[in-house]
């Protein structure tokens, strides 16, 4: 998730990727009197962290936040796969002072009872729980019922967006949860690699922009409520306008009760460009992920909340140094807490259309997106940044507080 360089077309100057260490500080200042020894807020020992992972091979961006703040939080965490093992579940945490748990995640599907239970010991065994709330009306009530007791024995709730926290600020349970709440900026889900890995597909990529082919990209898990099926349409319409046009999703389907694959290449065969789509399936290695991106000429999102401050997959296409197209956020504020994002907006990196706006508009801004400018930015400073933001949270820090 570090990202190092600044963005660029030519990504073969890439810096290696460095995982900045957060160490303790060594020892205790403190003001010593014969009666009394004062401390400063900042001089206390940093608590240690037990984060509670699952043993997914193929990752979504929630388990992906989780892995990487264990690695960012260095010796001061340590990263533990919830398997039902109450036993060792209790051993873990005995050199811990808090457990974090992050929802949802796709692998706990199918044991959503052990983060339950993983809660219920962690407080049993008068462990702090720090729960992070990635989403919450986006969840199907099943799974927000089934956290329901989870987050009832949270003793600090963190938000990936202030819409999140506002969505459960209006639930019954806001009432009898804790108030120690706070947003936090989500930074991006990949690093850029110091290398790039020319796969088959990128060599078809290649070739059809070399014959001017005009190629539309998204990054991410394919679902619903993501109106990846905007991107199909968007390119309907500027091969209906006289653009040769393609389109790579680099990612899988969330299979779920939906039927999301049919669906989604039953509309591709409708509007007749099935032969322009390439899905690529999830893809692990990072070096064949961003060989892919550099490809692509533009990124294009259409979320039916619009951009919020949660969805670290557009801030990780954003580091391909392509464009991305993205429609705006509800609220004018919603990404005030972000840093990168706001930066990225600013300088071009993100251009974002109206909220509700419609395949016309997407592909207009798809094309003038093409041939604009993009500043580029410090991307690991940034980055460094929003997980230094993230731990302060984390221990308790300033943050936005709901």
């Amino acid at each position: 998730m570090v990202v190092a360089g600044l963005f660029a077309d030519d990504m073969s100057n890439i810096e290696p990727e460095i995982v900045s260490r957060l160490l303790p500080k060594d020892g205790i200042n403190a003001t010593r009197s014969p009666a009394v020894r004062l401390f400063k807020r900042s001089d206390m020992p940093k608590r240690r962290y037990l984060a509670l992972v699952s043993d997914a091979a193929q990752t979504c961006g929630v388990e992906e936040f989780a892995r990487q703040a264990a690695l960012r939080l260095d010796v001061r965490a340590t990263r533990h796969v919830l398997d039902g093992d109450i036993g060792r579940l209790k051993s873990a945490l005995d050199s811990a002072d808090a457990a974090i748990l992050n929802f949802p995640v796709v692998a706990w599907k199918k044991k959503l009872a052990e983060p339950v239970v993983a809660a219920f010991v962690s407080r049993l065994q008068r462990k702090q729980l720090v729960v992070v709330l990635h989403e919450w009306h986006a969840l199907d009530w099943k799974r927000r019922l089934v956290l329901l007791p989870v987050v009832m024995l949270a003793t600090q709730i963190l938000f990936s967006a202030p819409e999140v926290a506002a969505e459960f600020a209006k639930s019954p349970l806001s009432a009898l949860s804790t108030s120690r709440r706070a947003v936090i900026p989500i930074p991006p889900n990949l690093a850029l690699p110091t290398t790039l890995h020319d796969s088959p597909l990128a060599r078809r990529l290649d070739a059809q922009r070399k014959a001017r082919r005009l190629i539309l990209g998204q990054f991410g898990s394919i679902y619903p409520k993501k109106q990846s099926t905007a991107v199909l349409e968007t390119a309907a319409r500027l091969l209906a306008l006289g653009h040769d046009v393609g389109v790579v999703f680099a990612g899988s389907f969330i299979r779920g009760t939906d039927n999301v694959e049919q669906e989604f290449y039953a509309l591709a065969d409708k509007l007749g460009i099935s032969d322009r789509v390439v899905v690529t399936g999830y893809v692990a290695d990072a070096e064949e992920l961003f060989g892919i991106f550099r490809h692509v000429d533009v990124f294009c999102y259409l979320f039916t909340e619009g951009l919020t401050a949660r969805r670290a997959s557009v801030l990780a296409a954003s580091f391909s140094g392509k464009p991305v197209v993205v429609n705006a956020p509800r609220q004018r504020d919603a990404l005030a807490h972000h840093g990168l994002f706001r930066k990225l907006i600013e300088g071009g990196a993100i251009r974002m259309v109206d909220t509700q706006a419609d395949v016309n508009i997407m592909a207009d801004a798809v094309l003038e997106a093409s041939q604009s400018h993009r500043a580029s930015i410090d991307a690991k400073a940034e980055v460094d940044a929003l997980w230094g933001a993230v731990i302060d949270a984390l221990d308790g820090g300033k943050a936005t507080h709901w």
